[in-house]
């Protein structure tokens, strides 16, 4: 992305992989993401992942959900997040986390790259 342009982040075309078996816990989610810059090494992109559940680990992030719906549990019993379209989450690089997306989830991420 150059500088003073703009991108149809809500709607550009994603490619999709399955995520992996190991960290699958429902159903046949899959995820893509593209990076869209990288300023002063922090990495702005976009992210999607389809309705299932599974598991990740975070990096240092703050994100917009553009679209979708889903809920953040954390393995050190933060309270879960429920998430939609609007919302402005930060995630601790670490954070042991499981998503269980309902609708097909997409976000605008910013992360020390």
């Amino acid at each position: 992305m150059n500088a003073n342009t703009a991108v149809p982040a809500a709607s550009m075309t994603l490619e999709h992989e399955g995520v992996p078996p190991d960290q699958t816990l429902a159903g046949e989610p899959t995820t893509a993401s593209q990076t869209l810059t990288e300023i002063d090494g922090v990495e702005v992109g976009v992210w999607e992942m389809t309705p299932g559940t599974m598991s990740d680990v975070e990096a240092e992030e703050v994100f917009v959900v553009l679209s979708g719906s889903a809920t953040v549990a954390f393995a050190d019993d933060s309270p879960s997040l429920d998430l939609r379209a609007g919302d402005v989450v930060r995630l601790a690089t670490g954070a042991r986390t499981v998503w269980t997306v309902t609708e097909t989830l997409r976000k605008v991420y910013v992360t020390g790259a």
